[in-house]
């Protein structure tokens, strides 16, 4: 499991490669949080059912978060 959670490092970091050339700086530093984070706890050599709880906490985390910036945040641009 705690190979999967450098996986996601990894494509995490890779969307940081990205958004830092496209110079989309708040993207960049979001994602160099969450490479960071994934990198840190796949060392950590925790339990599969740990590493789950870890995961599903992320999730709760993000699909709130989300939820919140899409619903009162985001500015909608109609055909623009």
């Amino acid at each position: 499991m705690d190979r999967m959670f450098r996986v996601l490092a990894f494509w995490t970091g890779i969307f940081t490669v990205m958004f830092f050339v496209g110079e989309m700086i708040d993207a960049t530093i979001i994602f160099l949080v969450q490479t960071v984070f994934f990198l840190a706890v796949s060392y950590l050599k925790l339990s599969e059912r740990m590493y789950m709880y870890i995961f599903g906490g992320y999730l709760t985390v993000f699909f709130i978060g989300f939820t919140v910036y899409s619903s009162f945040f985001l500015t909608p641009s109609f055909g623009h």
